[in-house]
């Protein structure tokens, strides 16, 4: 329901297991790993205003999500006078004065006050999808307006662009054989790679860092330039909560196609650089408590930012314990941050099908604390599902020894269970319809 590194001098340059290098701060820590916050606009959409974010920090302190680690309370689309747009002089885009009396500078600081960070919302394009400004042609004056008001991140859309900057190959996920390249094309020379290369040109210029999120929707093939370009870059269209399926024009979409692109992309994550499947619809919608579980697991083990959609400040409909508990689950938070382990989960079997209904079901990813399972159960039914040992390198690797392997629940942070058997052995679990098994698997004694 969305639309959707940095510091001003040197940067380094590092390698990632994906075609491009990585742009990494010379901070050495904006960006390293995946973004953790709130943002706007899947509650409140263009009815934001001050007080909202001034609130939403507070809370997000005394719900315990800064301690779990959530630090970004970003401001999205429709924050600027969409009359007067630009200073006729300075050219710097006018926030509206109604929705933030005292500018933006001011809740910048009176959230950094609070120990949190702040990010803002822009477009690629002549107008954001809202139709306010957009910063395309004014990548330099923005990025200098956003810096001087403090800004910590900027998520950076890709609305309303003029037929002039048109990708002559245009590349979207959802439609991936409309308008084919030749062999061996390389998007990073489209014109969307252009636009977004242009904003992050600016942002190295100036004094402070920022988080770069390219809301590029899966365009181009971002995923093959947008480590070199960005912090994170939207792998597909924007999210909405429901289980499956999307909206009539297809930009809204359930999560099992989101998963099922994932699946197909995984290995363009790693450290400095990671693909982005929107924001969390956790507690939004019909969503199930079971589907709400497996959005939260999945996109932790995805390594996607993990960034909070539902409203934490309504009086009226207060976020309910159970939805608050999957939030701020330590152990899969744990497993999205991991200081030493940086790529994504990686699918390893699909339940009979591979679609946009039935995507990859058992996923496998390396961490600290060991090996982990996901193992999305995409029916409607409660059903049986295994592992064997010798489907996963990872596991092989733990078994090599020929111990047993000790199986760890991730949601309720208790030891399940045993695996004998080496490589010969098998992970079984019962998973209810649309949840997911969240699994650690160790050797005895480590």
């Amino acid at each position: 329901m969305t639309r959707c590194r940095l510091l001003a001098s040197l940067l380094l340059y590092a390698a990632l297991s994906n075609p491009a290098a990585a742009l990494v701060s010379k901070d050495g820590t904006t960006g390293r790993l995946p973004a953790m916050g709130w943002n706007s606009w899947n509650e409140y959409a263009c009815n934001i205003n001050e007080d909202i974010f001034l609130k939403i920090g507070q809370r997000i302190i005394d719900l315990g999500l800064k301690d779990a680690g959530y630090e970004y309370v970003n401001i999205d689309d429709c924050w600027s006078d969409k009359s007067k747009r630009r200073d006729p002089k300075t050219k710097e885009i006018i926030p509206d004065a109604t929705k933030f009396p005292r500018g933006i500078s001011y809740v910048a600081s009176k959230l950094h006050s609070l120990g949190l960070k702040v990010g803002i919302y822009s477009d690629a394009g002549t107008n954001t999808c809202g139709g306010y400004a957009g910063s395309l042609g004014y990548e330099d004056i923005d990025a200098s307006t956003f810096s001087k008001w403090g800004i910590d991140y900027l998520k950076y859309d890709n609305c309303d662009v003029p037929s002039s900057w048109a990708d002559q190959y245009e590349y979207m996920p959802h439609y991936p054989g409309a308008h084919p390249a030749p062999a061996n094309y390389d998007y990073a020379t489209s014109n969307t790679a252009k636009r977004y290369n242009t904003m992050r040109e600016a942002l190295l210029r100036q004094n402070r860092t920022l988080q770069y999120s390219l809301c590029a929707w899966g365009h181009a093939h971002v995923e093959r330039w947008g480590n070199n370009t960005g912090h994170s870059w939207r792998g597909w269209g924007d999210i909405r909560p429901t289980w499956d399926g999307s909206d009539a024009p297809g930009w809204n979409w359930g999560l099992m196609p989101i998963l099922d692109q994932a699946a197909k992309v995984w290995n363009y994550t790693g450290f400095w650089g990671r693909s982005d499947w929107d924001m969390l619809e956790v507690g939004n919608g019909n969503l199930t408590i079971e589907e709400n579980r497996s959005h939260f697991a999945l996109w932790c083990a995805l390594r996607s930012p993990l960034i909070i959609g539902a409203r934490l400040a309504d009086a009226k409909a207060p976020m309910k314990q159970e939805i608050l508990d999957i939030l701020k689950n330590r152990e899969l938070i744990a497993f999205n941050q991991d200081n030493v382990y940086g790529a994504s989960a990686r699918p390893i079997k699909w339940d009979g099908k591979a679609d946009r209904v039935h995507p990859a079901s058992y996923w496998v990813g390396r961490s600290v604390k060991g090996v982990h399972l996901f193992m999305v159960n995409t029916y409607g039914d409660t059903r049986k599902m295994e592992v064997r040992v010798d489907e996963a390198q990872e596991l092989k690797d733990l078994a090599a020894g020929g111990g047993s392997l000790v199986v760890h629940d991730m949601w309720s942070g208790k030891d399940i269970g045993t695996v004998a058997g080496g490589v010969k052995g098998v992970v079984s679990i019962d998973v209810k319809s649309h949840d997911t098994a969240a699994l650690r698997i160790s050797a005895v004694g480590a």
